[in-house]
């Protein structure tokens, strides 16, 4: 299993964001956005960061998604 943020993308633009916003707004790092674009691991603590900015639940910006078989 990974994970996917893509539930993170949709929502923020829904509320008409971009990455920089968010950057801004969760107090998180470059290198983070980074890392979630790739869908790479980062720490709870970025992800509570993201959920406190953008007042949802975890489950609202992320989700775990089963890896094809190679």
């Amino acid at each position: 299993m990974k994970i996917s943020y893509n539930r993170l993308w949709k929502l923020l633009i829904d509320k008409g964001m971009n990455k920089h916003d968010l950057r801004i707004a969760a107090g998180i790092s470059s290198a983070s956005i980074a890392k979630l674009g790739k869908c790479e691991n980062i720490t709870t603590d970025v992800l509570l960061k993201i959920c406190e900015a953008l007042h949802v639940h975890i489950d609202e910006i992320m989700e775990t998604i089963e890896e094809e078989s190679k």
